[in-house]
């Protein structure tokens, strides 16, 4: 189905190929996915060929059953997640939200959990898997912020907050051959029940609303378009389906292969915020 040979030549080549995808289907569904915010600092799991790079993340079961992995997983959240509270937009993002204020993006479904999104400016954002900049007690349901939420981490493992580690995707960090069993992991301050950040962790289902709301909005639009996402979990994966499906073409824009490649109507291997800065220059003459 694709309709030109890949890789695309030239950004310039790459752009002219999203205009006219876009003259022709203009009201586009969005899904991104980490591609978007490796130019804001924010490393992505995936290699080009959509194999791990690195250790999977950690699973919700082992997550909310083993003490010694939340332990793990909040002392190396404590270093990692100032380099999440510190990411900026970049141009992938402000193309996005631009693109979303001319028309032709009607929905952003992103994969990312890192709000970058709505501080560029885009306005209809479904956050598939959550935010990270909340945190959520699984028996109550009381949200939280994660600024406060880390300030009570840092005041209770005081010996931790000095120590650093290479950045790792989703607030994550590279902290290793350490003995977290002497890290104290906070309680819920309304229940004492157990917290963790908003976000779909690997084994957690995605809110079935979230879903609804997505394949509605799938379902309005002209076309559908990916930006820095491989497709390879099943979470984002479902949509491609649904508009093939639907007989909606399919245009992505990733570095490296995607599962959904023998779906594609247009594929792009060029960097996500260099090609959407280039169509923007182009719709703009």
């Amino acid at each position: 189905m694709i309709e030109a040979p890949y890789p695309t030549p030239s950004v310039a080549e790459a752009a002219a190929r999203l205009a006219e995808f876009i003259e022709r289907h203009p009201r586009l569904f969005v899904l991104g996915g980490a591609g978007c915010s490796t130019d804001s600092g924010i490393p992505d799991y995936r290699d080009s060929d959509g194999a791990w790079k690195r250790r999977p993340p950690v699973t919700y079961q082992a997550f909310t059953q083993d003490i010694a992995t939340r332990s793990r997983y909040w002392a190396r959240s404590l270093i990692g997640w100032p380099v999440i509270a510190a990411a900026r937009p970049n141009r992938a993002h402000t193309a996005l939200a631009a693109l979303e204020a001319r028309g032709h993006c009607q929905t952003l479904l992103t994969q990312n959990v890192d709000g970058l999104h709505q501080a560029a400016g885009s306005r209809h954002v479904i956050d598939l898997h959550g935010r990270l900049d909340r945190i959520v007690c699984l028996g109550c349901a009381d949200v939280t912020a994660r600024s406060a939420f880390q300030q009570r981490l840092g005041a209770l493992n005081p010996q931790w907050a000095g120590l650093s580690a290479s950045t790792a995707p989703d607030g994550d960090a590279d902290l290793d051959e350490v003995d977290f069993s002497c890290f104290e992991v906070p309680e819920c301050a309304v229940c004492g029940g157990m917290l963790k950040p908003d976000v779909v962790f690997f084994g957690e289902n995605v809110p079935s609303a979230r879903v609804t709301e997505a394949m509605d909005s799938l379902s309005k639009a002209d076309a559908m378009l990916v930006v820095g996402s491989s497709l390879m979990v099943f979470s984002g994966y479902r949509f491609a389906l649904t508009a093939e499906q639907q007989r909606k073409p399919i245009a992505a824009i990733n570095l490296g292969r995607t599962r959904a490649d023998d779906l594609l109507a247009l594929k792009i291997e060029q960097g996500c915020g260099e090609t959407l800065q280039a169509l923007l220059d182009l719709l703009d003459r």
